[in-house]
């Protein structure tokens, strides 16, 4: 969630944001926030015989990780506010980068001489 403070990967950090987006868009057939990796993971279980008895995948790495079973609700409120906080901090980094990049192209434009 941190990915756009480290300068060189904002871009793929950008790109990364538009593509997990898509959830939200495949959540209309498949429920909010539809993930096909985390799909893939619960099918992988079911196989395995250890069904996911969670919604949410993070409601479920919680409890993996801490034994503690979250709030559904508050699970998803904190998921979507952190996603979405990312989202416009990645988003306004890179406008202010792409600003400030422009800047310089003009200023170098400015400076360099008259052949």
């Amino acid at each position: 969630m941190a990915g756009f403070l480290y300068k060189p990967e904002k871009f793929i950090y950008s790109l990364w944001w538009q593509l997990d987006f898509h959830g939200f868009f495949l959540g209309i057939w498949y429920g909010w926030g539809y993930c096909f990796c985390t799909d893939w993971h619960w099918q992988i279980r079911e196989m395995l015989g250890k069904p996911v008895p969670f919604n949410s995948y993070i409601q479920f790495l919680v409890y993996e990780i801490t034994g503690y079973i979250p709030d559904a609700n508050i699970t998803d409120f904190f998921v979507v506010t952190v996603y979405f906080m990312s989202l416009l901090i990645s988003i306004v980094l890179n406008i202010r980068d792409y600003h400030n990049a422009k800047k310089y192209i003009i200023l170098d434009e400015i400076k360099k001489p008259d052949c």
